[in-house]
């Protein structure tokens, strides 16, 4: 028997590739990544610290503590005597209790603090920083609003008081702050708190606010050696003709000379001008050893970094000021220069800011070492 005919297999045609729409109703369909346990885990964390840190905290009084007695004392005498009178006057002092919160907290709704830090500071001397509050209720003013100011790693010590802050008004106040050491001096926040209307409790809240102030090295007055006419220059240059104020010679007028220079004393019968000197200044340079031995400083050393610190800037200032250039060097490599023309900021400020460095350990030189033998092993 003859076989049938073969016919081809039936082959499906390839799948199309997705347009671009269809592209993206997928990804929105597709499930997004769940969190690690790492970020859940950081989530429950952070919202538990939300809520044991509520915006406003609340702190008894002195006086609020004999009110809190006075008030378990009146109700255990209700409940035991049943006497009206008592409720009542427990009633009474349970609504100061509530009438306290609601003002309290409608003096300490809608504040603005802003801090105003003077552009610079100096240690051993006082400077203000002022502290202004907006109040932006339209209606109900803020009583007795005291502001904490905030700095990080120091304790808060400085104060201001506001007894009145009207409807959209603002209030200003100052607090005088003398630093104690160099560097910076950062602020982070305010603490608002107020003890209105009855003194039994102290409610307050924290608002963040950032501000770097950079406190400048103490400047003892010093006392430098004169220059001598025409030696600005530690004694290695030479006198040469110039336009400075010192007089060098006097001689015969010539073409082109400025008849502003005429000596008239000697000018009998010829014209005589006088030869000015090459107006040249000194250019002084210290190196302040900022490298400490092994890990940590100790307190000798740290003691003798400061001191030599705070003579610096004191040469410096007196040198700036006399008209000397001056460049500040520190043994890690950092420097600045100054003269009369910028000031001495720029070498108060590199003094502020310089912190000293640990001395690099043999432990830590070696991988360097071996690096560079084996660089040179493959060149």
């Amino acid at each position: 028997m003859a076989e049938p005919p073969r016919t081809p297999e039936s082959t499906s045609p390839a799948p199309e590739p997705p347009a671009s729409g269809d592209r993206s109703r997928a990804a929105a369909r597709a499930p997004l990544p769940s969190p690690s346990k790492r970020e859940r885990l950081t989530q429950v964390l952070v919202r538990v610290r939300r809520w044991l840190r509520p915006p406003r905290r609340l702190k008894l009084t002195r006086e609020g503590k004999y009110f809190i007695g006075i008030t378990f004392g009146v109700g255990f005498a209700a409940i035991n005597t049943g006497n009206n009178l008592l409720y009542l006057l427990l009633g009474m002092l349970l609504s100061m209790i509530v009438v306290s919160g609601v003002l309290s907290e409608l003096s300490l709704r809608e504040l603005t603090v802003v801090r105003r830090l003077p552009p610079r500071a100096q240690v051993a001397r006082p400077h203000l920083v002022e502290i202004e509050v907006f109040n932006h209720k339209r209606r109900i003013p803020s009583y007795a609003i005291e502001v904490e100011d905030l700095r990080a790693g120091q304790p808060a010590d400085k104060r201001c008081f506001f007894l009145k802050i009207s409807p959209r008004s603002a209030q200003v106040a100052a607090y005088r702050r003398t630093p104690a050491r160099r560097g910076r001096d950062r602020h982070v926040g305010f603490r608002v708190a107020t003890r209105f209307p009855f003194g039994l409790f102290e409610k307050s809240r924290e608002l963040t606010a950032d501000g770097d102030l950079i406190i400048y090295p103490a400047v003892d007055p010093v006392q430098l050696p004169t220059n001598l006419p025409g030696d600005r220059m530690g004694g290695n240059s030479a006198l040469g003709r110039g336009s400075g104020d010192e007089i060098l010679s006097l001689r015969p007028m010539r073409e082109g000379d400025d008849p502003r220079d005429i000596y008239w004393r000697k000018s009998i019968e010829q014209l005589i001008v006088r030869e000015r000197a090459r107006e040249v200044r000194r250019d002084v340079s210290y190196v302040i050893d900022s490298i400490h031995p092994g890990r940590t400083p100790d307190d000798e050393w740290s003691a003798r970094f400061e001191r030599r610190i705070r003579d610096v800037a004191s040469r410096a200032v007196a040198h700036i000021k006399r008209g000397d250039g001056v460049t500040v060097r520190a043994r890690t490599g950092e420097r600045v220069r100054a003269t009369s023309a910028v000031g001495a900021d720029p070498v108060l400020r590199f003094l502020a800011l310089l912190e000293a460095k640990p001395a690099e350990t043999p432990s830590e030189s070696a991988p360097s070492d071996a690096g560079a033998k084996l660089n040179r092993a493959s060149a």
